[in-house]
């Protein structure tokens, strides 16, 4: 059988080609998605400052979820500094250090920040220099007036021990004496000083420390993790080999869940669009050995050997394909991760996890697809009479599949149906269901694309006018008589215009409408950040405050919770980014408050987004039940709704709330309001520049161009583009594939009388038919998604996104259809008719 099967092969080169490209991207699609899943569950991220300790314990890092994945905690907890003692008295320990992190930075001679891996956890007590494996030159510091330097800062600043420095730890500006060079990242104060400086910045309190790390005797760490797992009480985590660098970098390791978040957005789509790739290439080849299967049909093969010599003829082409495109997969998941740490959306540390798994899974997945779609392709001519099969082999079916077609058209409802959802969901789901509901359509267009084109062309045969050149008339006599080949080259343009147009806009207008919300709803002009001190100075706002002709200026910060609410019947914990504020933000933001006001926001208190409150029953003055960024259960009141959650987040917590519940109590920006006299900008620009690590800009992002879209929007773009770009190239060779197959036809036109040139005015005809009917029918489907996305975001009847993309849509239809009719039409009248016909066969 699978000799035979090869020997079928030979015979249509080109269009297995394009099954095996179909098959190549498609397998390079889902191992890199796989690679992404795996390093979501199973990456580490490096053992860093503390690689010294063979123990590390720490507060869990995840909050454990009822039948879901535990959800990642990315603020520190503390631990209790009393547990020191007894991790201490455990056999085989010979140190066990309390370490502090929290915001510290140096100032070189030119008043320059020296630059830190991370400015917000670099300053530390001089007790955790033991968990390092670095050297230390000089002396342990011997007061409040001492520190000890990383030595890659103290290169930045050409500074050594005994040198005078400008230190900004806590927000707080001193002098220090450098009394050590560390080769360890960081500052290193007198442990008293830190655990003072840590308080100042809202980290770990009096009695406690963000971890605990052992050093213990060779050879024994896991036995001293599994005495200290049963010393300590519930809410601990233990780390030993690499899971020590997820417990010393919290916020790394809580990244984790966007890899899992990203893998599983983007496996439904993949699934969709090879799975579409791979049957529409199938098809294009089956079609063209229809004449040779009926003839194993007449000589006496059974309908299942049939359909079993299709599938062992798409596989032995996918066997080819599948292997390099794993390797190609595994490179691409390479870039998606540094596109990813490039945009700042991952932390560089968190490496990815590479394993046989996602290939293995690649390789089942695309043997499975192929199957399925070889026997569903040669279903028809395998269950058909021997006779019949014959005779159909040189024709197609006269009337579509009732069921197909039944089955296209509810899917289209359904899409419509679906369409419509942003009307009431304005968030970040609604969008997201935009492209769902258009590729639901193309799909459900696809199966009724042989009916809807044999009624167009009949309808378009009696209404053809008398004077219609003889090549306009063949052109819609193939229409007619093909509907199932016109129907695959229609349907997969189609869905390249629904892919384009509701992918890209969905992405742009949400972009735009979250732009508005920022712009409508901010009322400060200036932004003070000070990212390379770890956080905005306590004592800024007072100065900030005191300039002539500032009118108000509040800090803001951001921190993410847990909502577990019920749906459905089932529990469920969606995880949430906050924004922090106080009640002085009420001078400087307009959320769009509908009901509450956010000067109440003290205490246990929240502010949420009217989706939120509408879908929670989280009204004002109800109480809900979060869990804070450091897995703390809180119950707190809501004080106020808003609108503009799409520039704002879905949740506000009042900073009396959050305190002591984020690794850096600082806050992130100051947004200040002015008078807008030239005055009051100078005096804050003058006052902003004689501080060092501090940044003044606009409080409003400049636009809403992609020019200025943010990383994630950038990370959608790509991901399109390389989906775009494959189902295009899939497509492209199904079309030369099945032009090629023509060869028969065109020669028999030739033979018969037609000239060359004629052949090619009537696929220049064909051509400019299909490409008008799946522009057509593409933009039908998108338009209800979209009228209904612009209406929800942005209250008009169309969506926002670049001009550019309608006739960069329309010019990339057109030139496929023309290109891949008109170059393969060329090669195949260069033969002799009679030539051609023996080899059409």
């Amino acid at each position: 059988m699978l000799d035979l099967a090869l020997k079928l092969a030979r015979s249509r080169v080109l269009a297995l080609l394009a099954v095996a490209f179909a098959v190549f991207g498609g397998a390079a699609l889902v191992t890199a998605t796989g690679v992404l899943a795996e390093s979501g569950l199973r990456s580490h991220v490096a053992p860093g400052r503390l690689a010294g300790a063979d123990v590390l314990v720490a507060a869990a890092g995840v909050k454990q979820v009822e039948e879901d994945l535990d959800a990642a905690l990315p603020e520190r907890a503390r631990v209790p500094a009393a547990l020191l003692d007894d991790l201490a008295r455990l056999p085989g320990v010979t140190a066990a250090v309390g370490d502090l992190s929290f915001p510290a930075a140096l100032v070189t001679g030119d008043g320059q920040v020296a630059a830190t891996p991370d400015p917000q956890a670099a300053g530390h007590g001089w007790s955790s220099a033991q968990l390092s494996e670095g050297a230390v030159s000089g002396a342990a510091p011997a007061g409040d007036d001492e520190v000890g330097v990383g030595s890659a800062v103290a290169a930045a600043a050409g500074i050594g021990t005994g040198d005078s420095v400008e230190v900004v730890a806590a927000g707080q500006a001193a002098t220090y004496r450098v009394a050590a060079v560390v080769d360890a990242p960081g500052l290193y104060f007198v442990d008293s000083t830190a655990a003072g400086l840590a308080a100042v910045a809202g980290g770990a309190g009096a009695g406690t420390v963000d971890l605990i790390g052992l050093r213990t005797e060779s050879g024994i760490a896991d036995a001293v993790a599994t005495a200290a797992r049963d010393l300590l009480p519930t809410g601990l985590t233990v780390a030993t080999g690499d899971d020590r660098g997820d417990v010393e970098e919290p916020g790394a390791a809580a990244a984790r869940p966007l890899l899992l978040v990203l893998s599983g957005s983007l496996s439904g789509i993949v699934l969709l669009v090879v799975g579409f790739a791979v049957a529409g290439a199938l098809g294009v080849a089956i079609a063209g050995q229809r004449r040779e299967l009926a003839l194993l049909r007449a000589v006496g093969a059974t309908p299942r050997q049939v359909r079993r010599l299709v599938d062992r003829q798409a596989l032995a082409v996918a066997a080819v394909a599948t292997v390099p495109g794993v390797a190609l997969g595994l490179l691409l998941a390479g870039r998606l991760r540094r596109l990813l740490v490039d945009g700042g959306m991952l932390p560089a540390a968190l490496p990815l996890s590479v394993s046989p798994l996602p290939a293995l899974a690649a390789v089942l997945l695309m043997a499975a697809v192929v199957s399925l779609s070889a026997r569903a392709a040669a279903w028809r001519t395998s269950r058909l009479p021997a006779t019949e099969a014959v005779t159909e082999s040189r024709t197609e079916p006269r009337t579509p599949s009732r069921l197909r077609t039944s089955a296209g058209g509810l899917l289209v409802v359904a899409a419509t149906v679906l369409a419509v959802t942003p009307l009431w969901v304005r968030n970040e789901l609604g969008a997201g269901v935009v492209p769902l509901a258009g590729l639901l359509g193309a799909i459900g267009f696809a199966l009724a694309a042989p009916a809807l084109l044999q009624t167009a062309g009949d309808a378009l045969a009696h209404r053809l006018p008398a004077r219609l050149s003889p090549t306009s008339w063949l052109a819609v006599a193939n229409l007619r008589g093909a509907t199932l080949r016109m129907a695959g080259i229609v349907a997969s343009l189609a869905m390249v215009v629904v892919f384009a147009l509701t992918y890209t806009l969905s992405t742009t207008t949400l972009l735009t409408a979250g732009s508005r919300d920022v712009q409508a709803g901010t009322l400060a002009q200036h932004r003070v950040t000070a990212g390379a001190l770890g956080g905005v100075p306590g004592d800024l706002r007072a100065d900030v405050q005191a300039v002539p002709g500032v009118l108000a200026a509040a800090p803001t910060a951001g921190t993410t919770v847990l909502w577990p609410y019920t749906e459905l019947g089932e529990p469920t914990v969606e995880s949430a980014t906050a924004t922090v504020l106080d009640p002085s933000a009420a001078g400087v933001l307009d959320l769009g408050v509908r009901a509450g006001d956010l000067a109440d926001l003290t205490g246990a208190t929240v502010a949420v987004g009217a989706d939120v409150a509408r879908s929670r029953d989280a009204d004002v003055g109800r109480n809900v039940d979060l869990v804070l960024g450091d897995g703390t259960p809180v119950s707190a009141r809501v004080v106020a709704v808003y609108d503009r959650a799409l520039g704002f987040g879905p949740v506000v917590l009042s900073a009396d709330l959050a305190a002591g519940h984020t690794t850096s109590g600082l806050a992130q920006q100051l947004l200040v309001r002015t008078d807008g006299s030239p005055a009051a900008d100078g005096a804050l620009a003058a006052l902003v520049a004689d501080r060092p690590g501090l940044a003044l800009t606009a409080a409003t992002p400049p636009g809403t161009t992609l020019a200025d879209a943010p990383a994630e929007v950038w990370l959608n773009l790509a991901t399109i583009t390389v989906l775009l770009g494959y189902l295009l190239l899939s497509i492209t060779n199904e079309l030369v594939a099945g032009t090629a197959q023509r060869r028969g036809e065109l020669a028999v036109l030739r033979l018969t009388g037609t000239t060359p040139q004629q052949v090619r005015s009537m696929m220049r005809r064909e051509a400019a038919v299909v490409a008008v009917v799946a522009l057509g029918s593409g933009l039908l489907l998108s338009v209800v998604p979209l009228v209904a996305l612009g209406v929800g975001f942005l209250g008009r009847p169309w969506a926002a996104g670049p001009v550019w993309l309608l006739p960069a849509v329309v010019l990339t239809v057109v030139a496929v259809a023309f290109l891949t009719t008109e170059l393969p039409t060329r090669r195949e009248l260069r033969a002799e008719p009679a030539s051609a016909l023996s080899h059409a066969g």
